[in-house]
């Protein structure tokens, strides 16, 4: 799996906090710019940050080229549905000798991993095959297994992210989806770690657990040990 944060709105965290200072200010968001201290930014921040007073998050975006991934990642990830996504076509790239994603699961289990390439390696020869015989890329596409790799770009605005981080930083969320998270969260903290510096699974970022019963166990363990 390969990240990459290739675009984002420029001085991110001065604009929210712009954004947010100009809500109670007499004078225009030029002005604020151009005025507000690192130190003004910064406690402003930490201060919507902690109130949850997230609306001005939206006013800055980030846009990441991922590779390496499966079709079953992004069938989850496009759900995420206030962002931008361009994907890799099948319709049009052909998918001769495809890469494939295996789960660490089947890749640790070794007549797993050998039945699993195995299918890999029909469904190759079948799609070869039915672009020989003239069947076009966008049909012969449909044999294809849900582990192709794939290729997208995406953009979210902060809000979105932190939401998303939420959700698939969880331990209840897919191996694939969790990573993904995970990588394109340590990119972002590069740029703007005080928008971010709360992101991550509500149980570590809340002190709050919305999975019910279905709960890992995690917030009960962190819990406990405060106790102890």
């Amino acid at each position: 799996m390969k990240i990459k944060l290739i675009s984002h709105t420029p001085d991110p965290e001065r604009l929210v906090a712009m954004s947010a200072r100009l809500c109670y200010s007499p004078v225009g968001a030029e002005d604020l710019v151009d005025t507000m201290s690192e130190a003004q930014v910064e406690s402003l921040l930490n201060k919507i940050v902690e109130m949850e007073h997230l609306s001005t998050f939206e006013h800055v975006s980030f846009t990441f080229a991922i590779e390496g991934i499966s079709r079953v990642l992004t069938h989850q990830l496009v759900r995420h549905r206030i962002a931008s996504y361009s994907q890799q076509s099948q319709r049009y790239v052909s998918e001769h000798e495809f890469e494939y994603i295996m789960p660490p699961t089947i890749g640790a289990n070794s007549l797993a991993k050998e039945k699993f390439e195995q299918l890999m390696n029909i469904i190759r020869s079948t799609y070869d095959e039915l672009i020989t015989i003239g069947i076009n890329k966008e049909d012969a596409r449909y044999c294809l297994a849900n582990a192709t790799e794939t290729k997208i770009v995406v953009t979210m605005n902060a809000r979105t992210l932190l939401h998303f981080f939420q959700l698939r930083c969880c331990v209840r969320a897919q191996w694939e989806i969790r990573r993904l998270a995970e990588l394109m969260l340590a990119e972002v903290k590069k740029v703007a770690p005080l928008l971010f510096k709360k992101a991550g699974p509500t149980c570590v970022t809340n002190n709050y657990c919305g999975e019910g019963s279905l709960t890992c166990g995690r917030l009960a363990a962190m819990q406990a040990s405060v106790k102890t």
